[in-house]
């Protein structure tokens, strides 16, 4: 006798469905050769780039141009604030947000300059001309970088170097905080990118006839359809496409979601790999119907899942690497368990908001200074042995003391800070071993490639915060470097 719970199978909807999430990248390129539609989106939600971005002062110069680089290489949005807009264009290219502003002087540091962004990389540096005095092993050390006489005038190395500097962050601090919350999706006020990023994911990837879809209100999101077990079917979901970059929640504790339901248990999944039928990690949540809640979960309190079995030996969720959310409402629970708050037919889940909550010790100001500042005038330092920048502080204008001043305002302004002092920059190709330390002792050099490579690095790092360390190159050339493990043995200025 013939199964009294089947139903069509909708075969379009299938399609569409695995086209949708680009499983198979042939069906998506012929959906974009008829439709026209752009290639190579990110999809990012509103707490990565839609509404962050990363601001770069110092965008022009040897290490400022390659964070850019490596930034946009990784899917940031990422604004120049540069003095001379042609020759950053001409420099930096077309497809590069621009602002003109300059930190010696406050007030070209405006709310435009500073809208919507989540961390500053200050690479900035006084160039100044040689004068008489100068010499030739200082110019060999610096790769010809010259000092003295500013190119601009005004360009002191107390301009730059310190009142520069404290300027940024006195206008940055007013954008940048330790908050302990971090906003991933703002349903209140949906951008057209968050529009975008999430479609269905329902039981007719299995054969089912189940049908969801997330639809955008005045000031909520509603995750709304219908639920069906016909065809052993009895799941609904809405998945984001993958996010580019992934989202960095290192050092939060959880997530939290703001929603009004309709009495039924629902799941919420984090996923950490780009994978279509993957490994990803499984919250079940219950609502009270029509009255908005927070629910708050911590990161140890997800179920590492595979198609709705627990999967016993599943790493740790790797927080600084989520790389897609999904919401779901399903007739099981875990290993063949039934949902004990699941009813067929219709149903709906509205939201307000998903962010992560906890302190987070993650940099948001990343501040290229000078190994060597703490050394002019320290007792016990013999100049003769010190590189040309510690010798010739003085008659460089006291550059070093002026760094030192600079980082000091970064370190009382409240914002969560990485300092970097690089030895002696130059321009030989990056990719080599690095050597760490505090305490302002070494000496060598490294590569501005290296430099540019660690203030990125920097942004996603959670033991990176709130800290100051020297760091040069070493003799070896490395495939790829641990970072959070480079960064594991430092210290936390007091």
């Amino acid at each position: 006798m013939a199964d009294q719970n089947r139903s069509q199978w909708d075969l379009g909807r299938f399609i569409e469905t695995l086209t949708y999430f680009e499983v198979f990248p042939c069906l998506n390129w012929v959906q974009k050769l008829l439709k026209g539609r752009p290639q190579n989106h990110q999809y990012l939600p509103n707490g990565e780039n839609s509404v962050g971005v990363i601001l770069v002062a110092g965008a022009t110069g040897g290490v400022g141009k390659r964070v850019v680089k490596r930034l946009l290489e990784r899917g940031y949005k990422v604004r120049a604030l540069v003095r001379d807009m042609a020759q950053a264009r001409s420099i930096l290219g077309d497809d590069i947000d621009l602002v003109a502003g300059d930190i010696t002087k406050s007030e070209t540091l405006t709310p435009l300059v500073m809208a919507n962004i989540q961390a500053v990389i200050c690479c900035t540096a006084v160039r100044v001309q040689p004068v008489e005095g100068d010499t030739a092993d200082r110019a060999k050390y610096y790769q010809g970088v010259k000092f003295y006489q500013p190119e601009i005038v005004g360009d002191t190395p107390e301009n730059v170097e310190y009142q520069g500097v404290k300027n940024l962050v006195e206008a940055a601090k007013k954008y940048l905080s330790s908050a302990k919350e971090k906003l991933i999706f703002d349903f209140t006020n949906p951008s057209p990118e968050l529009k975008n990023i999430w479609g269905a994911l329902d039981d007719v990837v299995m054969g089912g006839v189940s049908a969801s879809s997330m639809q955008f209100l005045d000031h909520t999101a509603v995750f709304t359809g219908n639920v069906s077990t016909a065809n052993s079917g009895g799941f609904a979901s809405v998945r984001t496409k993958n996010f580019e970059p992934a989202i960095n929640l290192s050092g939060h504790t959880g997530v939290e979601l703001r929603v009004k339901g309709d009495g039924q248990r629902y799941k919420l999944f984090l996923r950490t790999d780009t994978k279509w039928d993957g490994l990803g990690y499984s919250y079940s949540f219950d609502t009270i119907a029509n009255t908005w809640i927070d629910i708050r979960i911590p990161f140890s309190d997800f179920v590492p899942v595979f198609r709705a079995k627990i999967v016993k030996d599943a790493p740790v969720i790797a927080q600084n690497n989520i790389t897609s959310l999904q919401l779901m409402l399903s007739k099981f629970e875990y290993d063949g368990a039934l949902n004990p708050h699941f009813s067929p037919g219709n149903f709906a889940l509205h939201l307000a908001s998903i962010k992560a909550y906890g302190e987070t010790n993650t940099p948001k100001f990343i501040l290229v200074s000078s190994a060597g500042v703490t050394r002019p005038g320290r007792p016990g330092i013999n100049l003769d042995e010190e590189p040309p920048a510690v010798r010739l502080n003085e008659q460089l204008g006291g550059i070093l003391t002026w760094k030192l001043k600079g980082e000091d305002s970064l370190r009382t302004s409240g914002i969560p800070y990485t300092i970097i002092r690089p030895c002696a920059l130059t321009e030989e190709a990056g990719g080599k071993e690095l050597i760490v330390e505090q305490g302002d002792n070494i000496k060598g050099k490294i590569s501005r490639e290296d430099v540019a490579e660690l203030c990125v690095q920097a942004l996603r790092q959670q033991n990176a915060g709130n800290l100051t360390f020297e760091v040069k190159e070493g003799t070896s050339i490395v495939q790829s470097l641990d970072w959070q493990k480079l960064l594991s043995n430092l210290k936390p200025d007091q």
